[in-house]
């Protein structure tokens, strides 16, 4: 490699970076301002408290007790006392509330005198989470409301109080939250959401940093300044983005060990190697990108919807082994998926890095699979052809 191709190289692209703005954003505003949304947004770790209503229409002491039962639990706030279905179901439909429990009228009575009455509730899983929580709670307390009154007819009739709890429970179940007992969706959420938006940002400077050679035609000049060498000019061009990407990647890593303080049961040595690795296998993914499409347009939206279904196929939120063939298989080549797996075996799992091999093993691949179309990309940069 020719020392003075390398250096005119170096400095044509450090001259690149500092005269746009729009590297300073995409490189380092955006990465670390989607790191600090992601972490207040779900710095509670669970939502708590999702604003519901009670419609009690039947007003008598069994149904008052339910609904302090409801109000003293940690997800519901039980901020509205509806006069009917009608007027809770409005208030579902602006918004205010995420469902509503519905007690119907003469339920003690009923209940006392064993006619089955009928406990309803209505959840708005248009929004998931609240509406999944309003859900787990107000069907808790169904069933809570459905044990007590079975056990107290049961004991009235003449039956043991221990006979009666083991006959309903038969089985006492002890749930132990393994490697995050606190049930903190933080912890989970955001290094997966966090490094998946920092990879879509890498990818896109990366395509914008090559193709904006081609569109503007300036790629012959580039070649050229490094001595016709595609290597050399690659080289120049994204190592100074290699270096603001890697030290943005490990003050993300520095905020969720040690500002947010999430748990780390292995090495956090690992965790800041995968990451240096998975922002050069981004940026060859994206080089790869642009040789097999050497067109801006086209590589541009190829990188962004790839960068965008990341958080759907890589196991984020659904296990890969459940999701039908033909979709998982893009999970494979998502570079953010192999420091997400890292992360869970260093981070939280705390198992040996030799259970990681495979995965480190897979991001130093990307960089020499980007090498099998450089005759294309060579050819397409010496002859720019732009088309919009």
């Amino acid at each position: 490699m020719s020392d003075t191709g390398f250096k005119a190289g170096l400095r044509r692209e450090l001259r690149q970076l500092g005269s746009r703005r729009m590297y300073i954003l995409c490189m380092i505003v955006v990465p670390i301002g989607m790191a600090l949304f992601f972490l207040s947004l779900l710095s509670e770790g669970l939502p708590m408290k999702a604003p519901t209503a009670i419609v009690d229409l039947d007003h008598s002491e069994l149904s008052r007790t339910i609904g302090r039962n409801l109000a003293s639990q940690q997800l519901l706030d039980v901020s509205y006392d509806a006069e009917s279905y009608d007027a809770a179901m409005e208030k579902v439909r602006r918004g205010e509330i995420f469902g509503f429990f519905l007690i119907p009228p003469h339920f003690q009575r009923d209940a006392l005198s064993g006619r089955r009455p009928s406990l309803e509730y209505y959840t708005n899983l248009t929004y998931f989470i609240p509406g999944s929580l309003s859900f787990k709670g107000f069907k808790t307390q169904a069933v809570m409301t459905s044990g007590g009154l079975m056990r107290t007819t049961l004991v009235s009739l003449g039956m043991d109080a221990d006979e009666v709890n083991s006959m309903m429970q038969p089985v006492i179940i002890d749930i132990n939250a393994l490697n995050n007992p606190w049930l903190n969706y933080n912890i989970y959420l955001a290094p997966s959401f966090v490094m998946a938006s920092l990879a879509l940002m890498i990818m896109l400077v990366t395509v914008f940093s090559i193709t904006g050679e081609i569109k503007r035609g300036t790629s012959p000049q580039w070649l050229a300044t490094c001595r016709g060498r595609l290597s050399t000019a690659l080289l120049t061009k994204l190592l100074p983005q290699t270096a603001i990407f890697m030290a943005v990647g490990l003050f993300i890593v520095w905020l969720f060990f040690y500002y947010e303080h999430f748990p780390m049961n292995g090495s956090i040595w690992a965790i800041a190697g995968a990451t240096l690795l998975m922002v050069v296998a981004c940026q060859a993914f994206a080089v790869f990108v642009c040789s097999a499409v050497p067109n801006p347009r086209l590589a541009y939206s190829l990188c962004a919807l790839f960068g965008i279904l990341t958080f759907s196929f890589t196991g984020f939120s659904f296990p890969v082994p459940s999701m039908y063939g033909a979709i998982a298989i893009f999970s494979y080549t998502a570079p953010v998926r192999y420091w997400f797996l890292i992360y869970i075996n260093e981070g939280l799992n705390g198992v040996d890095l030799y259970y990681s091999r495979y995965y480190f093993a897979a991001l130093l691949l990307f960089p020499l699979l980007c090498w099998v179309l450089f005759p294309r990309l060579k050819k397409a940069l010496l002859n720019p052809v732009y088309v919009p």
